[in-house]
């Protein structure tokens, strides 16, 4: 799936298309879940080709749930099955025809682009990336490349949705200590009393930093797909208790003139 205001070529990838097998199939980008090496290879070049690139052309995060954010280069692309040597949950970039991919199976994934300046980002927003304020070093990453916060544009892409994504008391509050507690109000529902869990609209409360950080309402898209209820089209973490592959949400910027 793409996103209306995003400028730029750019891909929320979904479970098919691919040519993994088994509980894998058929289109999974991660390789930590015991696919085999040829079948995510294929896959990741099906998914590196919409965007213009070779399989070992593109730049990736190495992801641990922590809020680094690496501003990328050509000498940044990977070659697809390799290890990749820095652990940054978002990548940044000026650098035309470099695809950036980062991946989730319920987190939330964030593609930022800047049309005026020329400047891409893709997040992955875990929960625990969010509060420790991973998009606020995306953006400011792209602004020490020139980006200015009013031009950016964003897409929070399918993830688990408030529906599903039921938590214990310290997720919440850490939203609220990252929000503040009156403008995270909205994205927390207690349940009951009896469970003493609570529902979290993270997709939610990622809109509301970027706004508070500057992004303009207007320009910020939100996929309203809960990747739990359609565990059929997307990986979910939590639905198959682990036992899932992993999609990408990409982002890359024109060699050309392409915007719209």
């Amino acid at each position: 799936m793409t996103s209306d205001v995003i400028p730029f070529r750019h891909a929320f990838t979904t479970r098919y298309g691919g040519v993994s097998t088994g509980y894998l199939e058929s289109l999974n980008l991660i390789d930590n879940h015991g696919d085999a090496d040829e079948n995510i290879r294929e896959n990741f070049r099906r998914v590196a080709a919409l965007m213009g690139a070779g399989a070992d052309d593109c730049a990736v995060t190495r992801q641990v749930h922590g809020n680094d954010v690496r501003i990328v280069t050509g000498s940044d692309r990977h070659v697809c099955m390799s290890k990749v040597p820095y652990e940054a949950d978002g990548i940044v970039t000026a650098t035309p025809g470099l695809p950036l991919f980062c991946f989730t199976a319920d987190c939330v994934p964030v593609l930022l682009a800047d049309p005026v300046h020329k400047t891409i980002a893709a997040v992955h927003c875990g929960w625990r990336s969010s509060v420790s304020d991973i998009l606020h070093n995306a953006l400011k990453a792209m602004c020490s490349l020139g980006t200015e916060h009013r031009d950016v544009r964003a897409a929070i892409g399918p993830a688990i949705g408030a529906c599903c994504f039921e938590t214990d008391e310290d997720v919440p509050e850490a939203v609220c200590n990252w929000l503040g507690r009156e403008a995270a109000a909205p994205f927390i529902r207690s349940e009951t009393e009896k469970t003493g869990k609570y529902l979290v609209d993270l997709r939610g409360a990622n809109a509301c930093r970027l706004i508070q950080l500057g992004v303009l309402p207007e320009r910020i898209d939100i996929s309203e797909e809960c990747t739990f209820c359609s565990h059929d089209k997307y990986w979910s973490h939590r639905y198959t208790r682990g036992m899932r592959g992993g999609q990408a949400a990409c982002i890359v910027l024109p060699e050309k003139e392409n915007s719209r």
